[in-house]
């Protein structure tokens, strides 16, 4: 069976991972992901993901354990987008929306991170217990810190212990807390406002916070306003840059075209 499924409306792309019983990935299932993504972000067309989970149970609870005992490596071969395809794939200047579904452990939670907005059911589950298991959640040793206050994050990565979407609300760790049976629901309309607005701006603003990232602020100025970042000065010399101040003088709705 085919562990990843996609439905496609329009310039919406929504990704389901479906690997009974729990959606874990393994490296195959990572590396159709890593292919997945990268279509959706190569194709002009195509404006905003939903990455969501098969079931009502997992949203994903990472790395497949099973798959790893009968020999798929931990430091293996995920591809071109790492980790279920999103962690590392360059260049994703395109909006992507997790929907949570239900339980988002380990690697699970760190694919949710990987997204730029994050919609949890109310049943939602979360956690980072790869301590208990003696390894390291990477990603997320790397990102929490940076996304929710570094003792809460500290404490998350040092014990595994679990918490609910409301916490995870409580920490700004996700946006809203959705019925589960509106889940999806939800996310297709937050995907539609989203496709409807100007495409350069959303990846010269996703540009922008990756290379500002670890950047002084007068030196993330510079190459903004000196034009250095690639969607930046493409946004800049486009149509619908000027479609912009158009429809604002002349007070009507603007039109983006996407160059």
């Amino acid at each position: 069976m085919d562990p990843i499924k996609t439905t496609r409306k329009g310039a919406i792309l929504q990704v389901t991972l479906d690997r009974p019983k729990a959606n874990a990935i393994d490296l195959a299932t990572s590396r159709i992901m890593g292919d997945v993504f990268a279509a959706f972000r190569d194709d002009p067309e195509l404006r905003v993901a939903i990455l969501t989970g098969a079931g009502e149970k997992f949203f994903c609870p990472g790395w497949d354990l099973k798959a790893a005992a009968d020999g798929d490596a931990v430091d293996g071969d995920y591809g071109v987008g790492g980790f279920g395809g999103l962690q590392e794939l360059r260049g994703m200047n395109k909006p992507v929306i997790a929907a949570v579904n239900g339980i988002a452990c380990g690697g699970g939670l760190e694919l949710a991170l990987s997204a730029d907005m994050i919609l949890a059911a109310d049943h939602a589950t979360f956690a980072l217990p790869e301590i208990r298991s003696g390894t390291v959640a990477d990603a997320a040793s790397v990102k929490l810190p940076k996304r929710i206050p570094y003792h809460i994050a500290m404490e998350l990565l040092l014990t595994g212990r679990w918490f609910d979407a409301q916490e995870a609300k409580g920490w700004g760790l996700v946006n809203e807390i959705v019925p589960a049976s509106d889940l999806m629901e939800r996310a297709w309309a937050l995907a539609a406002t989203l496709a409807s607005g100007p495409p350069l701006v959303y990846a010269a603003i996703k540009e922008i916070v990756r290379d500002a990232e670890d950047a002084k602020f007068q030196d993330a100025m510079n190459r903004i306003t000196g034009r250095q970042l690639e969607t930046v000065d493409r946004l800049y010399a486009s149509q619908d840059q000027l479609e912009g101040a158009r429809a604002f003088a002349e007070k009507r709705d603007p039109v983006w075209k996407g160059k």
